[in-house]
């Protein structure tokens, strides 16, 4: 696991976006494994001034509230199309994002995870964390192997995306997300983390036990992870220093 700790997240989405961009030209129809919220706008941002050519990029998203249509404000299919997809010249067929509406969740959930499977994997998977260290929305004591499924939300996670609903009530219970297992097959992971609220869940992600706790910290298990921090949410971190030693030091082959 990479921690790359920058000053500010506006320094780590340009470091991140130069990894996007170096997967995207190095492989023309590189699969991504894409997110929504708050966190990665600023990556879109960037991505989308780049000028890339998304033309046979195919991307899957981790997840999408249960009882909203495509065209509803809050859904990640808005989200999606209206901050990334409209802006490149990605292929329609190529965007997978899963279906609220879908009438036998189960059966649709099998689906995505064939579609995955079908596209070669995820190359590339872009990862926010909640503040309860959940990834996608699997939320604490989410089974570690866990494949795409339907998800109850906690108080805490409706609580933090109530800011984008006009009231917590509004925030549907449900949601359809990648599992953990499904996350974990990704060849590639790339979290972003910014602000002090996220300090606790990226220092046990990155420094505490393996746990369903928090969900994150399955990321240690994996081959390949890169973690972009600012000075916030790095501020609980006890090898802080060791990190930027790592970052500050890493031959030229590796860098992006």
């Amino acid at each position: 696991m990479e921690i790359i700790i920058q000053a500010n997240a506006a320094v780590a989405n340009g470091v991140a976006a130069r990894l996007f961009a170096k997967a995207i030209r190095r492989n023309a129809g590189a699969v991504l494994g894409l997110a929504t919220g708050g966190t990665p706008l600023a990556l879109y941002r960037e991505l989308i001034a780049m000028k890339l050519d998304w033309r046979k990029i195919v991307t899957f998203n981790l997840d999408e509230y249960v009882g909203l249509a495509p065209d509803h404000s809050q859904s990640y299919h808005y989200f999606m199309w209206e901050n990334l997809f409209r802006h490149v010249n990605i292929a329609k067929k190529n965007v997978h994002i899963p279906d609220g509406l879908a009438k036998d969740i189960p059966k649709f959930c099998a689906k995505y995870e064939k579609q995955i499977h079908a596209a070669g994997g995820i190359d590339l998977q872009l990862l926010g964390i909640g503040t309860d260290g959940h990834i996608g929305f699997n939320e604490p004591t989410s089974s570690l192997a866990s494949r795409t499924r339907i998800k109850t939300l906690t108080p805490q996670t409706r609580k933090d995306n109530a800011r984008f609903f006009g009231s917590e009530a509004e925030v549907p219970h449900h949601c359809i997300t990648m599992g953990i297992g499904t996350i974990m097959e990704a060849r590639h992971c790339v979290m972003l983390a910014f602000g002090k609220n996220k300090a606790r869940a990226i220092a046990e992600t990155v420094e505490g036990p393996v746990t369903s706790m928090n969900p994150a910290s399955a990321l240690q298990l994996h081959p390949r992870v890169t973690v972009f921090l600012d000075e916030d949410s790095a501020s609980e971190l006890k090898l802080s220093d060791y990190y930027r030693w790592v970052y500050d030091n890493k031959p030229d082959w590796q860098k992006f």
